[in-house]
Formats: structure tokens, sequence, C-alpha cells
């Protein structure tokens, strides 16, 4: 196991659950698209948001309006907490307080950056796209100036960054594997289902093998 960047991202409660890999913490960026990002605002407020985002090499990019609060906040890179978590089930116990769930989570720490030179920030945007979909950039209308305005792409280098994994089955007391209780994993099904035809459009368009075949736990 490596060690972590820095102590701010040390795993202290069950800590041989931490992952410090670059290859643990990317799989797990990569299959996941909502991050919550939690700061301060400039009033004080704690604030948790919820962003689209891709991972883009080593860095993140973190899709906005440019009229948003959390946006307009983070541009003046403050400090930011960026955390993914996927869900893989729930651990059901003999007792209540074994009773846990399977997981796996990335916390990164940084200050994000407004990426805005134009190039710069039309190439961010298909990243982020094609991170999310892959082959829908080229297969869909792209940004007009308007729209590419009002649009900000933070960009977050994942610098400070840590994983934390749960699996397995419950851990119950020795004295408590005699008791009458069901104990085992719920285990949460992934994948998607089939892609549902907008009512507005063309006849004559037909869906894309990309779409067809898009699940982002592929």
């Amino acid at each position: 196991m490596s060690t972590p960047r820095s102590e701010r991202t040390r795993v202290r409660r069950e800590p041989h659950r931490g992952h410090y890999d670059r290859a643990t913490i990317n799989a797990i960026l990569d299959a996941g698209m909502v991050a919550h990002v939690g700061f301060v605002s400039s009033e004080g407020q704690p604030l948790v948001i919820p962003m689209l985002y891709a991972r883009d090499g080593d860095r993140l990019l973190i899709h906005g309006s440019s009229a948003s609060r959390l946006v307009t906040t983070l541009a003046e890179r403050v400090d930011l907490c960026f955390t993914v978590t996927l869900g893989d089930g729930l651990v059901v116990a003999r007792s209540a307080f074994n009773s846990s769930f399977n997981y796996r989570s990335v916390v990164a720490l940084g200050r994000a950056r407004a990426i805005e030179e134009p190039a710069a920030k039309w190439e961010a945007l298909r990243r982020l796209t094609e991170g999310i979909i892959p082959g829908r950039w080229d297969d869909c209308r792209q940004p007009n100036a308007q729209e590419l305005k009002a649009t900000t792409i933070l960009e977050l280098p994942i610098d400070e960054a840590t994983a934390k994994v749960r699996t397995g089955g419950p851990n119950d007391e020795k004295e408590d594997l005699a008791l009458p209780h069901w104990a085992g994993v719920i285990p949460f099904a992934k994948g998607v289902l089939a892609p549902v035809r907008h009512e507005k459009l063309r006849d004559d368009v037909t869906l894309p093998d990309y779409l067809e075949k898009w699940d982002k736990n592929r």
C-alpha cells in the first residue's frame, strides 16, 4: 500500500481500508459521475453541492454555470473538498451495531481553477463530455459563444487524494454468531436501462451504437 501525499488525506478511522495508489483512486473516479463539492462561501456558510465531473489524466474537470455561487466562489481559489462515493451493498449483521455498508470512495482536497483561455476551455469541455459519454462530442451540436460564456469548467489537480473501500460481509462478534438472525450482504445491481427516445425526436434519427452500449460501470 502506498503512503498518503499529506497528513490531511491519511485515513484515520479504519485505516486498513485506506488506499493511496493512483490506480485505485482513478478507478473509483472513472466509475462515478457525480461529486459532492464542499467549501465555505464568502459569507462563511458551509456548502456541499453535487456536480458533474470527469477525470482527465491528473486533473478533475468540474462543470457548472458561470452564474452559480459555487462556481464564482471556487474560481477565487478557495479550499475545497471533492468527494465521490459508490455504493456496492448493504451489510446486514446479526447486531445493529455491526451492520454496515460496502462502498468505494475518494476524497480529494485542493483549490480549483477556472479555465479561462478559450481554446483550453473548449478542449476541457470536450474532454468532460467525452469522459461522461464517449463518442458524444462529435455527435451533437457543440456550444455556441453564448453557451460557452454561460459555462464554467473548473480544473482541480489530483494532488491530495485518498480512496477508502469496504468489502465483504458483516464482522459480527464471536458470541453473536449463534444468534437466530439472518446475516449477509444485499449487493446493489449495476447497469443501465435501455435509452428512451424523446417524444419530439425526428423519425429518421436512430439510436447511435455508442449510446446503446453506454454503461458507466463497463
